[in-house]
């Protein structure tokens, strides 16, 4: 894989980029308090068509090992958000940093889906490399790449509530460690059960693609012009989809 490097190391740190990535959404609010609707949207935007490209890569790896199992693996990862969102709707009472009712909630809301679903992307990131290093960096820069403006998100949620922008990219990162604690075992497990490699591939692009479609795109599409926001999300793909192929 990397010479010197244990695997599982490679992979952790791969993950790990994909984690501290988040934090550098924060980097605006040093300038600023808060930041338009519209520039939020825009980066929800690329960042959606980022990982629909880099899900299509996912799917079509896994597909090489096996076509049914790939789109089984991506009902399963279809589910995983479906039971996510059912078990977060039942849990919307909340305090978080001295604040108390909607702030509150909201502020902590944000926090707990982003988190949740960085299960999804560290199972994405650990299960591409059993496709190869060339998938696994391509999955790795997608999520990168995701992960500022969701760092972004968070911080637009926090700062005009008072937190500093330290607090802010701290819970950034937060959100984002189970990529690092969850793309080891993915890895480990695809390596010791070969035949679960285009049930994992699937997953993580059913997740991916999915969590698109349900989170960042309704969002942007309801804080911009929907003609931007689609143009973005297109070039997006488009690049992301060129990108996998020169890499």
């Amino acid at each position: 894989m990397i010479d010197g490097l244990s695997p599982w190391l490679v992979v952790f740190l791969y993950a790990l980029v994909t984690a501290l990535a988040t934090g550098l959404g924060a980097l605006p609010f040093l300038f600023v308090r808060s930041m338009s609707e519209h520039i939020v949207a825009y980066a929800n935007a690329i960042a959606a068509g980022l990982m629909m490209g880099a899900s299509f890569g996912l799917v079509a790896e896994g597909t090489k090992y096996g076509a049914v199992q790939t789109v089984a693996g991506g009902v399963l990862g279809v589910l995983f958000i479906l039971l996510t969102q059912r078990w977060l709707a039942g849990h919307q009472t909340i305090a978080f940093g001295g604040l108390s009712g909607v702030g509150a909630r909201r502020m902590i809301l944000v926090i707990i889906v982003m988190t949740v679903h960085s299960f999804s992307e560290g199972v994405a990131v650990g299960v591409a490399f059993g496709g190869g290093l060339a998938l696994a960096t391509v999955i790795t820069v997608a999520i990168a790449v995701h992960n500022v403006p969701e760092g972004l998100a968070i911080s637009a949620v926090l700062r005009p509530k008072g937190q500093s922008v330290l607090r802010c990219a701290g819970w950034s990162i937060f959100s984002s460690l189970p990529q690092p604690l969850m793309a080891v075992p993915a890895f480990l497990f695809v390596e010791a059960v070969r035949p679960a490699l285009p049930y994992g591939l699937g997953f993580a692009a059913g997740a991916m693609f999915f969590m698109v479609l349900v989170e960042l795109l309704p969002e942007a599409f309801g804080q911009a012009r929907k003609a931007v926001v689609a143009t973005l999300t297109s070039v997006a793909i488009v690049a992301m989809v060129v990108f996998q192929q020169y890499l």
